[in-house]
């Protein structure tokens, strides 16, 4: 059931047609996962032998589709304990994709736990980029470390702190800023809803905040990139706008080809829930020099 409050503001922000759409992808998703790039790893050869066949997303390498297999038979092959691929949502792919990490560049995951994003850093970087990752919750935390260890991201600093309790100066060529919010992109007949008006408040609050400490932790000439598995523009554009101007602007996102997209602001993207894809919200954010 799509709690009220959320069907009113979908409703409110795209129309009754486009609000319906939106609700009809909220449901189950085939599992996906991404292969360790750091890996000689074969995916779609090699699950074969254990009966589970793939196919590949178009618009990352690295990313695949499981046909005929849940999570729990991916995870029951070798392959998952020896780090070889990480299941993912194809959406929470994308952020890491766009930040772009390069070896020797200095890299905040700003909100790092379980990992998938972080070790996508780290693997996109070849395991030559310098990456710090910051988790609050201690159980949490010890998922971070464990993921880390698991896809060896031998590199990355993990640090069990609040982002927000980070000393301005510090400084950081890129950060990835994937912000908590209510999840109004991320529900499923497996995902129960958690979504008031008060919750969302609360989640806007708390993101507002992290954006402005990111804009401070960032280099000057640096990027960032903030994203969130919500749809609503009061945790995505609204927060942009209260946070950037004079040396923070955005800066274009062309969308890889296929994905499925909702109307956002100008240079943003936001990603329509569908029977592949979650909800997401990404923008990227340049300072200037």
């Amino acid at each position: 059931m799509i709690p009220p409050k959320l069907h009113e503001l979908l409703v409110e922000q795209y129309g009754g047609a486009l609000a319906a759409t939106v609700e009809a992808g909220y449901m189950a998703r085939p599992a996906t996962f991404r292969v360790n790039g750091l890996h000689a790893f074969d995916a779609a050869n090699e699950l074969a032998k254990y009966g589970i066949s793939v196919r590949p997303v178009p618009w990352y390498g690295d990313a695949f589709i499981t046909e005929n297999a849940a999570e729990e038979a991916l995870i029951r092959t070798p392959f998952y304990e020896r780090g070889d691929f990480y299941l993912q949502s194809l959406s929470s792919m994308l952020p890491p994709l766009y930040l772009d990490p390069q070896a020797g560049e200095t890299v905040l995951d700003m909100t790092a736990a379980p990992g998938g994003k972080t070790t996508q850093l780290y693997s996109l970087s070849g395991g030559k980029a310098l990456i710090t990752a910051c988790e609050r919750d201690k159980i949490r935390f010890e998922r971070l470390r464990y993921n880390l260890a698991r896809q060896g991201a031998t590199r990355v600093t993990a640090l069990k702190c609040d982002a927000l309790a980070l000393d301005d100066a510090f400084s950081f060529d890129k950060i990835l800023l994937d912000a908590p919010c209510t999840g109004s992109g991320t529900l499923s007949p497996h995902k129960p809803a958690r979504f008031t008006a008060e919750y969302l408040a609360k989640c806007a609050v708390l993101q507002e905040k992290l954006l402005k400490k990111a804009l401070r932790l960032l280099k000057r000439g640096g990027t960032m990139i903030y994203s969130t598995c919500s749809v609503l523009r009061q945790e995505n554009e609204d927060i942009l706008k209260k946070c950037l101007g004079g040396d923070c602007i955005s800066e274009p996102v062309t969308p890889f080809e296929g994905l499925p997209l909702l109307p956002s602001a100008a240079e943003t993207v936001c990603i329509c829930p569908t029977e592949l894809y979650e909800g997401f919200f990404l923008a990227k954010i340049k300072k200037l020099k």
